[in-house]
């Protein structure tokens, strides 16, 4: 578990409003340092304008959002990205034409373009650290592969591996397994469980089945709002939870 003290993100009363919609509406919620925390919430609950809100893609319209202590509020989404917040989306963007290994070296060089990369060398120790990579995400036999040649899964993998590369404190995954196979599902909850404790980790995902996997703390967003946090089990048996997922014809149960 974490140690206790100042959370590392924190988000209070933040309202976004789209056209007079309230998409978030006094949203509340804290990260500590090293924690692994999934969010889960019908479609339409707020969960991507969360995480546009922490990255910088969108501006609150109340609230704050601190980081290690600073205000993220007014800066954009490269100035946020510097400071250790590194967000996956649901569809990974890898440089197909490039080497698995040149994806995870780009990534880690500066600056970060193909020719950068060619007119500069890596240092050991960024190797040393690509090489580590490349057993974590499971992707050291494909070493050289173009990783437009790898499976959906692990192209998940190598993006989220181009993010851990740059040694974000605060990692932002949204929909990692969407299309994924169950045993590359389950590769996935173990890698991003192995990567809490070094970065914190916050997970977005509507597979029920893989959240139970991560093992951790689950808030479930619902209207723009916290409506409840705890463990699966926990939250699975919230009669408000069953009456958002069930109750308002959701399909989907938690």
């Amino acid at each position: 578990m974490p140690a206790p003290g100042p959370p590392l993100l924190e988000l209070v009363g933040i309202n976004v409003s789209f056209d007079g919609f309230l998409a978030l509406k006094n949203l509340n919620l804290q990260l500590a340092a090293g924690e692994l925390r999934a969010v889960i919430g019908p479609n339409g609950a707020g969960k991507t304008t969360f995480l546009d809100v922490i990255t910088g893609k969108v501006q609150p319209q109340a609230g704050d959002v601190c980081f290690c202590g600073r205000s993220l509020l007014g800066r954009n989404e490269h100035q946020i990205a510097r400071l250790g917040v590194g967000r996956k989306f649901q569809s990974p963007r890898v440089f197909e034409h490039l080497s698995v290994q040149e994806n995870l070296a780009l990534a880690v060089s500066a600056p970060k373009t193909p020719m950068g990369l060619l007119r500069r060398h890596l240092t050991s120790a960024q190797r040393q650290r690509i090489h580590h990579l490349l057993e974590v995400i499971n992707l050291a036999p494909q070493i050289h592969d173009r990783a437009g040649s790898l499976s959906h899964g692990q192209k998940q993998w190598l993006e989220i591996g181009m993010l851990v590369v740059q040694a974000p404190q605060l990692l932002l995954v949204d929909e990692p397994v969407a299309g994924l196979s169950d045993a590359e599902t389950e590769r996935t909850a173990d890698l991003l469980r192995s990567l809490a404790g070094d970065h914190t980790v916050l997970v977005i995902e509507h597979d029920m089945e893989f959240i139970r996997r991560l093992q951790t703390r689950v808030t479930v967003l619902h209207q723009g709002q916290v409506l409840c946090e705890g463990s699966m089990d926990q939250v699975q048996t919230d009669p408000q939870v069953v009456e958002v997922y069930l109750g308002g014809g959701q399909e989907q149960q938690p």
